[in-house]
């Protein structure tokens, strides 16, 4: 329920936007953790339905890799705010049975990504989910998409929020943020 959720705020964010004085056309999409899945996921139901598109989608430390093994899922088991057993019962919770996983709307890397928008993607260093952004990165250029990502040394699942006492959040929110203003522009 949580893919048809976000569509459902997608558009009636479209639906509303000049409600508040704001353009439909002039839409970006933002996520961190699985909102960056869902943010992604709204962008491919956007074009597939025939939806006005968003201009820019920001992945924060996407879940887009249903792999378990990748590097920063072996490497990051016990890391915190998020290991990896807690990624994977995550996983397990919100998923209706282990065959979702290759689901393409979970495993973004395996989803037709092309048409897509600009993507920014933030990855904390320390972090389960940080091989999921260099692999949806290189699943968004094989597709055509334009895509820009930073990943953050010493930083944690998480650390995006925390700009008013993380330095390296400040500088994820003023590079992400730049990116979207000039797609918008």
């Amino acid at each position: 329920a949580f893919y048809e959720d976000a569509n459902n705020a997608y558009q009636w964010v479209l639906a509303n936007a000049a409600a508040w004085g704001g353009n439909p056309a002039d839409v970006a999409l933002a996520g961190e953790s699985a909102g960056g899945n869902l943010a992604m996921n709204v962008a491919i139901a956007a074009r597939d339905n025939g939806w006005t598109k968003p201009r820019a989608i920001l992945a924060v430390y996407p879940i887009a890799d249903a792999n378990p093994t990748t590097a920063s899922k072996r490497e990051n088991t016990q890391s915190l705010p998020l290991r990896t057993p807690t990624l994977l019962w995550f996983g397990n919770n919100a998923l209706r049975s282990p065959a979702d996983m290759t689901d393409p709307r979970y495993n973004l890397v395996a989803a037709n990504l092309a048409g897509l928008p600009p993507v920014t993607i933030v990855n904390a260093q320390i972090d389960p989910l940080r091989s999921d952004g260099e692999t949806l990165m290189q699943a968004l250029q094989k597709a055509g998409v334009p895509v820009e990502r930073q990943v953050y040394d010493g930083a944690t699942h998480e650390f995006f929020s925390m700009a008013s006492v993380v330095a390296k959040a400040k500088q994820a929110q003023d590079w992400s943020f730049a990116r979207l203003k000039a797609a918008l522009a």
